[in-house]
């Protein structure tokens, strides 16, 4: 394979959310009705306004991007692709520990439906944990690594996360800001390795927040190994606290390689929660929403400089 990568700048707003957006923003449970679907698809139509905005407020079209899925979003998704917009749509089924397509065996028809920017996997993989669901993982995440290798359209963004084990965090004594730290680092280093060695390879890597710049270097390096060199990384915010977005975006930042963000629930999550209890307007969310991307974009283009 032919390594392709993706220099950027790339700052992403991801809004695919959706076993959590069910639960934690309506307390969903079970299979939606139409008129459900229909309340998410609204709210998410929220935050793509608030995406809009922050376009029309001054962040750069050609550096901004949006994740959302097509259950709830194939609508922004069609807007999106009509606008020129980088816009990226997830290949996995949502809230499993394991890798699958959400779709089966069909997911290249759905990817060729939209021709995202990015065809984006969420993974969750602890080179130290179930070695035969790794194994698993790595054989169908191959397989979707070689069709967009040779179908061409979309690039790989590969979001890797990597849960302490038991075991992991019993050495540590359940300290989960230590696993973070000390021992997560490596871990995701020798995961990046393993997949890349079972041809498995994104343009992309959606990175964890890290504490501290030499490890944003470790994965830099690891992404870009063996001749990998245009493959970039983005620091993702995982739903943290506004304090330590900003601590992982100005530290990426100063990195060559770290090419930008996703930072999505940091955003949305507590402007969209006021509009869908009835505390505020839809006109203010959106501004709120957009405010808050573009916060972060001058964040990152600041500490970068």
């Amino acid at each position: 394979m032919i390594p392709r990568g993706f220099e950027g700048p790339l700052y992403i707003l991801p809004f695919d959310h959706r076993g959590s957006f069910e639960t934690g923003m309506f307390g969903w449970h079970g299979a939606l009705d139409a008129d459900q679907t229909a309340q998410i698809a609204a709210a998410k139509e929220v935050i793509y306004d608030g995406f809009k905005a922050a376009l029309a407020e001054g962040v750069a079209q050609g550096a901004a991007g949006i994740l959302v899925d097509e259950q709830f979003g194939a609508a922004i998704l069609r807007d999106a692709s009509a606008k020129g917009y980088h816009f990226a749509c997830p290949a996995e089924k949502s809230g499993q520990d394991e890798f699958d397509f959400e779709y089966g065996d069909d997911f290249a028809a759905h990817i060729e439906a939209f021709r995202p920017t990015f065809c984006k996997v969420l993974v969750r993989y602890n080179p130290e944990d179930d070695a035969e669901m790794n194994k698993r993982q790595t054989t169908r995440l191959r397989r979707l690594s070689d069709y967009l290798q040779n179908a061409g359209r979309s690039r790989f963004m590969f979001e890797l996360l990597v849960p302490a084990t038991k075991d992991q965090l019993d050495k540590l004594k359940g300290d989960k800001k230590a696993y973070d730290r000390e021992v997560r680092p490596g871990l995701m280093v020798k995961t990046i390795e393993s997949l890349q060695d079972a041809q498995v390879e994104p343009d992309l890597w959606k990175i964890e927040g890290l504490d501290r710049r030499e490890d944003c270097e470790k994965m830099v390096i690891a992404a870009r190994r063996n001749g990998r060199d245009k493959v970039g990384c983005i620091i993702l915010g995982r739903g943290e606290d506004d304090e330590k977005v900003r601590e992982w975006l100005t530290t990426a930042a100063q990195v060559e390689g770290f090419i930008g963000f996703a930072v999505g629930r940091t955003d949305f999550w507590d402007p969209l929660a006021a509009w869908h209890n009835g505390k505020q307007s839809r006109e203010v969310t959106v501004d709120q929403i957009a405010k808050r991307y573009k916060e972060f974009v001058d964040l990152f283009e600041s500490a970068r400089h």
